[in-house]
């Protein structure tokens, strides 16, 4: 934006996306961008971070001319000597006013902004930062407002925030290199054909990101009623896409041809990946897997989206166990943007390395992961709705706790969130938890007292909170009645401490089993490195990603402070508190909890 003048392709993709690393732009950008395409534009790119293609940067002013690729060197050599010899003018971008409005109407658009970024990162500072140095160019003057943003980018580079973001910029990037599978040299097999076993939710959300990545689906239902009704769920995705303006009909069309339906594996005989996405019951996997086996080509990878289920117990049925690997989604699985990739100890790494290209092409961060009940992301978090429902039982306000839990940063608070998931599926992945870690699960009986009232979340319009035809949630007084009864069943008075919870007590109590739980993730390996864990928490459970994801977080608190509560409380409420071994290891030490694990873990 320095230069003279700019060239570029339709099809090149310019903007600034300092902001996702809590910094501001540098170098004159924050000057140089509003005088080349207004202060609005200019704000909404920062802010955003979102590019431009080409054709709307030269429809902006923030490019001259749009040219092909091949003539982009020829043509710019050109421009630059008609400058030299004068048939084009000499433009410094940083004293260009055409594009500025006047001071009323850029105050009136800097107090827009503010209050924008106020309902919509009120945690985050470097925005609002942003906005100020803009601020102080147009109405001081571009040298002031030069000064001003490098002192301000001195300053927030030296952030938390900064330093948070910056790490999940990289943690993001390293998740794709597993030691003893993606250094062997393996490359990753054509995928020409894919299915989908179920057409739920899950499933169908599974399928349309695969058709939306050019991936030609099967998906098989149990009847014509079912299928259906996968096959509808896959249309009104794409669309959505459509009427937001993500996608001509056009392409709608081409897309969702992508799609065929099946009522049994005859169709199956020339695939090539296979995900199961039925409902968490084991024999049915069993089952599902054994016919699998006998229908699907011996390359055929053969994964499920089990979010809790051992993987070894789903293929126990089968002779395929090199082939068998998790492949779990998040919710809405066409949105959300984690894939879980889960190993055994006989899945073949020529398999992970498949699956990890696939999900790159479905635009997903593949994390890789070893076999265990929950995996990594439902296993480090089964404590946190489980905290929340403690500190209730305990005299906690639930709404105060959704309420603290969505200012520290969460897109929801617990209760909101088992609210949206339904107390279905939160029971039975509560079962799997409480049958295999019984000494540190907290076992309440809230949720199944509301189940007995025909309550069970978002969909029945009643949960912990009372839902409106938009989905608007508002709290239900009736709650309490349920709550009480738990306590007399459990035996469990009032904690006055505990009634008068701060936020940051709130926060630590329900964060810090989970924390907890992470370091024994960590600790038997499930969880090749810490980072993996920090994008699992980010971009499967909505973690801030400016704390830099839950073991990151955990560090910026130090080890000692998290065992020296976590003790504490265990000897109020027993052993759900009660630090695990790698946890005391490391705060004995004054060690962080993200440095590798081998020297801990050769002592445990």
């Amino acid at each position: 934006m320095a230069c003279h003048a700019r060239l570029s392709t339709p099809t090149a993709q310019l903007g600034l996306p300092e902001l996702q690393l809590g910094i501001i732009p540098g170098f004159g950008g924050t000057q140089r961008l509003p005088r080349l395409v207004g202060i609005s534009k200019a704000l909404e790119m920062m802010l955003t971070s979102k590019p431009v293609k080409g054709t709307e940067a030269h429809d902006l002013g923030l490019v001259d001319s749009l040219v092909s690729p091949t003539e982009l060197v020829t043509s710019a050599r050109r421009w630059a000597l008609d400058m030299v010899e004068g048939r084009r003018p000499w433009v410094a971008s940083l004293y260009k006013t055409d594009k500025l409005d006047s001071f009323g109407e850029a105050r009136e658009i800097f107090k827009f902004g503010r209050a924008q970024v106020r309902r919509q990162a009120p945690n985050l500072q470097h925005p609002l930062v942003c906005i100020d140095v803009v601020e102080a160019g147009i109405i001081s003057g571009p040298r002031t407002g030069l000064w001003k943003e490098f002192e301000s980018f001195q300053e927030l580079v030296r952030s938390d925030t900064c330093k948070s973001l910056i790490h999940i910029f990289f943690a993001q990037r390293g998740t794709t290199k597993v030691p003893g599978v993606t250094d062997l040299g393996l490359k990753p097999r054509r995928v020409n054909k894919v299915a989908v076993l179920g057409g739920g939710l899950m499933g169908s959300g599974i399928a349309t990101a695969l058709v939306l990545s050019n991936y030609p689906v099967i998906l098989k239902e149990i009847n014509e009623k079912f299928l259906q009704a996968g096959l509808d769920r896959v249309k009104a995705n794409l669309q959505s896409r459509m009427k937001k303006g993500k996608m001509t009909q056009e392409k709608f069309e081409k897309t969702f041809s992508l799609l065929k339906g099946a009522l049994d594996y005859e169709s199956f005989r020339d695939v090539d990946i296979v995900i199961e996405a039925v409902i968490e019951n084991v024999s049915l996997k069993q089952q599902i897997f054994a016919d699998l086996e006998k229908y699907c080509p011996p390359h055929c990878i053969l994964a499920s989206n089990t979010s809790t289920i051992d993987l070894n117990l789903v293929g126990s049925k089968t002779r395929s166990h090199d082939r068998i690997i998790g492949a779990h989604f998040f919710s809405p699985a066409h949105i959300m943007p984690l894939l879980e990739i889960v190993r055994t100890n006989k899945t073949s790494p020529q398999v992970i390395v498949d699956l990890l290209d696939v999900g790159k092409k479905i635009r997903k961060t593949p994390v890789v992961v070893g076999n265990c009940t929950g995996f990594a992301v439902n296993r480090m978090f089964f404590p946190y709705t489980q905290a929340a429902l403690l500190l209730v039982e305990h005299g906690t306000d639930l709404y105060l706790i959704d309420k603290a839990i969505t200012k520290f940063g969460m897109p929801m608070g617990p209760f909101r969130l088992v609210d949206l998931v339904g107390f279905g599926v939160g029971v039975a992945t509560a079962m799997q938890f409480i049958e295999n870690f019984p000494e540190r699960t907290y076992k309440s009986m809230v949720i199944p007292l509301m189940q007995e009232d025909k309550r069970a979340g978002e969909t029945t319009r009643k949960g912990f909170y009372l839902y409106d035809d938009k989905r608007k949630a508002r709290p239900d007084p009736e709650v309490k009645k349920y709550i009480e009864k738990a306590r007399s069943i459990s035996g469990i008075t009032v904690d006055p401490k505990l009634a008068k919870l701060s936020e940051k007590d709130i926060v630590e109590m329900t964060f810090f089993p989970v924390v907890n739980e992470a370091c024994r993730v960590f600790a038997e390996g499930i969880a090749v490195k810490a980072a993996d864990l920090d994008i699992s928490s980010v971009m499967g459970m909505g973690f801030p990603p400016y704390r830099g994801g839950i073991m990151f977080w955990a560090d910026s608190l130090g080890s000692k402070y998290i065992y020296s509560r976590l003790e504490e409380w265990s000897r109020t409420f027993g052993g759900f508190f009660k630090p695990c071994a790698f946890l005391a290891e490391r705060a004995a030490a004054g060690a962080p909890l993200s440095s590798p694990v081998e020297q801990v873990k050769s002592r445990m």
